[in-house]
């Protein structure tokens, strides 16, 4: 059975998210848990949070023990490059790479087959009717309540903050929406 669980764009060089991943690939689940609380690099505790959800995967969706999961994959793939400029000498810019990643995990069973299988028992569901014959249903009583409080006649009218006409209303050159400009170099 695999266990899987993922961690999108990281932002975080792939070069040295690898450092951290390959360190940990094939140890059990406890051993690499304590190797990387230890471990004294930036990416450490983002792999220690995702080893910790793939962990919880197995648990609740398939109620597998964490002393019997070990690290089948790792694997730490480059996304998208955040491009960014930096102004050089004699009017040059050179170009600096912001680079992020995504990791993609993969847990395995050491002994297969160890996994408790969930029961499945069909729940019984009460009706109102079943429990009190006599009741209204909640739709008849919803249309009574609404027949009670709509007011006949027309609509009221909007005021006149509420429609689009108030956009323009204080609009002129010297003014950003609704905030006055407070120094003005040309007079009106």
């Amino acid at each position: 059975m695999q266990i899987k669980a993922s961690l999108k764009n990281l932002r975080m060089a792939p070069r040295k998210v690898r450092l951290t991943a390959n360190l940990v690939k094939g140890m059990s689940v406890p051993r690499a848990k304590s190797q990387l609380a230890f471990l004294v690099r930036k990416p450490a505790p983002l792999i220690l949070k995702l080893v910790n959800s793939a962990v919880a995967n197995a648990k609740h969706n398939f109620s597998i023990e964490e002393n019997n999961l070990f690290i089948e994959s790792i694997m730490v793939e480059a996304g998208a490059t955040l491009k960014r400029w930096m102004p050089r000498a004699m009017g040059r810019a050179s170009a600096i790479r912001k680079r992020t990643c995504s990791i993609n995990l993969v847990l395995g069973e050491i002994k297969p087959g160890a996994a408790k299988k969930k029961s499945t028992e069909k729940i019984e569901v009460l009706t109102a009717e079943k429990v009190l014959p006599g009741a209204k249903k909640k739709k008849e009583i919803k249309t009574e309540q609404d027949k009670e409080q709509k007011p006949k006649g027309a609509l009221p009218e909007k005021p006149y903050g509420a429609s689009s006409e108030s956009k323009y209303k204080n609009f002129s050159r010297q003014t950003l929406g609704s905030i006055k400009k407070t120094f003005r170099r040309k007079s009106i």
